[in-house]
């Protein structure tokens, strides 16, 4: 039960020539395997032929039902859409000028939301996250940067309105003096320069935040995997070298005793990590079956199956193999979800559909099928119920939630929000009839 090798490098010396003479113009999209020594990872585009699978872990793709779908509303920014995250009414955006916008009325006016230009920061935004909802007066947003850091914004909601306030960067100043004076707390980034453990030192990728927004995590082109705690934003923890090449994303099992990397080198690591005094973080498996870089990460909402996305074009879902850990080290793959012509960027899974956006410029939506009995080998049916096609430029981020507001309709209905290097946010309408 395994893939074939297949011998394919994820790009090719030319389109690598083109990536490297486009970056000095473009703010990246994720990083590609690297070929120097530096911790500076080149990002590119490119994609190549998806593994193939045995025809044991071959999963059954059906025919989709009669899925009505259409783009009920076009946003637009002025530079690239990098990262999308929902919160409440609002849909926050990252770009790369390092604008974070936030639009009003997201949930419950989908085909109407309101701009509102919330905040302008000096470096590309990667990634988005926030901890709390609703009126929650502690609410807050956390963006990861090309500048190698993260920075915190207290949220102050009105009806219409949300006011960011910028109140942290991490590190913070107390942890950059507390690590300054120990040489112990120094790691060898270059040959001859040295950091606090700390600090990233190249794009930080992505980040997840625990259950409980107790804990934020973060990755980094600098291979490191970093875990803050979201009360005083101490850095906790720094696991060095956690790949042999750039992290792209980061995701956490549903208790959240579990943290998933993917990485340019092909690789899915498990870790896990103690919250008690020690802190220690453990490498508890790794997976590879992918090709190529991997690109994105998400879970399904039960926690049972992870879904990953690389330059492969390939989806590769993953389920428990028992053991030990309760199997989250050991996942298996149990087949691919392919239709994508180019490299998957992005995921975002909402109720049982799995939204994916790629380099070919389209949105497709699988969803899940279930016969209801544990264990049935049905469980790992697919269909793809619709390619969102609209955009002019690879999609770079999705969200997506339940749509609430549809209620003349009798089946399910979703809103999927895309992000793309063509700067335009679409949101998208997904009926889906009650089977």
């Amino acid at each position: 039960m395994g893939l074939v090798p297949f011998p394919l490098p994820c790009h090719t010396k030319e389109s690598t020539e083109e990536s490297l003479t486009s970056s000095s113009t473009t703010s990246g999209l994720h990083s590609e395997s690297s070929t120097s020594s530096s911790l500076s990872s080149q990002p590119s585009l490119p994609s190549v032929p998806s593994p193939p699978l045995s025809k044991s872990n071959q999963l059954e793709v059906m025919r989709s039902p009669s899925v009505h779908h259409h783009c009920i509303a076009t946003l637009q920014s002025q530079s690239y859409i990098c990262t999308l995250a929902l919160s409440g009414n609002f849909l926050y955006s990252g770009s790369s000028d390092g604008q974070i916008t936030a639009w009003s009325s997201i949930l419950s006016h989908p085909s109407n939301p309101q701009y509102n230009k919330v905040v302008a920061t000096p470096s590309t935004v990667k990634s988005l996250v926030v901890v709390g909802s609703g009126d929650d007066r502690n609410k807050l947003l956390f963006s990861a940067h090309q500048d190698h850091k993260i920075r915190v914004w207290k949220i102050n909601t009105t009806d219409t309105h949300e006011k960011l306030k910028c109140i942290a960067t991490l590190p913070t100043l107390k942890d950059r003096a507390t690590s300054f004076f120990f040489s112990k707390n120094y790691v060898q980034i270059r040959r001859h320069k040295k950091c606090t453990w700390v600090h990233h030192v190249d794009t930080v990728s992505a980040l997840a935040i625990s259950n409980d927004g107790s804990f934020l995590y973060s990755v980094s082109w600098d291979r490191t995997l970093k875990i803050w705690r979201t009360s005083d934003f101490k850095c906790l923890e720094s696991v060095g070298n956690a790949h042999d090449d750039a992290i792209n994303a980061v995701t956490l099992s549903r208790d959240g005793t579990f943290v998933y990397t993917g990485a340019a080198d092909k690789k899915i690591k498990v870790w896990t990590w103690k919250k008690d005094k020690s802190m220690s973080v453990r490498l508890v498996g790794t997976l590879e079956k992918h090709k190529s870089a991997v690109n994105a990460l998400a879970f399904n909402t039960d926690g049972s199956v992870l879904y990953s996305g690389a330059c492969d074009r390939s989806i590769l879902v993953w389920e428990r193999d028992g053991g030990e850990d309760g199997g989250w080290g050991d996942m298996v793959v149990v087949g691919a979800l392919r239709g994508h012509t180019k490299a998957v960027l992005c995921l975002s899974v909402v109720a049982d559909l799995v939204c994916s956006g790629s380099a070919d410029y389209s949105v497709r939506v699988w969803r899940r099928l279930s016969s209801g009995i544990v264990g049935d080998y049905r469980n790992r049916s697919y269909c793809c119920l619709a390619v969102l096609e609209g955009h002019r430029r690879p999609v770079k981020c999705l969200t997506a939630a339940v749509d609430n507001t549809d209620s003349d309709y009798s089946g399910d209905s979703y809103s999927v929000y895309s992000g793309s290097l063509d700067c335009y946010i679409k949101v998208w309408q997904i009926r889906v009839p009650f089977s």
